[in-house]
């Protein structure tokens, strides 16, 4: 029997847990204040692009840039920490939706049309 090679998304999931556990954390990580934190750092990237035109890389100085790569990891890690006190393999669940996607928007009736 062969295993599944470790991935980059369970070595942060590793790295989370290790991080939270050294603090004595885990006791604050539930799945509500996790689901909050994750929605505070998502306004908090979503902030970086308000009031710009498009957000596109040319209207970003490096400073901006680098804080929204800071605000982007946070989401990650707190999306990979929700997923592991839900037991979501979130690679897996990524590509159902994405197989879920493609039966509801096939690519030719949706082309170019950004209604749902």
């Amino acid at each position: 029997m062969t295993t599944a090679p470790h991935s980059d998304l369970q070595d942060l999931r590793d790295r989370t847990r290790q991080f939270a556990q050294a603090r004595d954390w885990e006791q604050f990580h539930t799945p509500k204040n996790l689901a909050m934190a994750l929605s505070v750092e998502v306004a908090e990237l979503a902030e970086h692009f308000q009031w710009l035109p498009t957000g596109a890389a040319a209207e970003l100085d490096d400073a901006r840039r680098a804080a929204i790569r800071h605000e982007l990891a946070d989401v990650l890690l707190y999306l990979v920490q929700l997923a592991d006190k839900m037991q979501v393999d979130l690679h897996a669940a990524a590509v159902d939706k994405m197989v879920l996607n493609a039966i509801k928007y096939p690519a030719d009736p949706v082309r170019s049309d950004l209604r749902k």
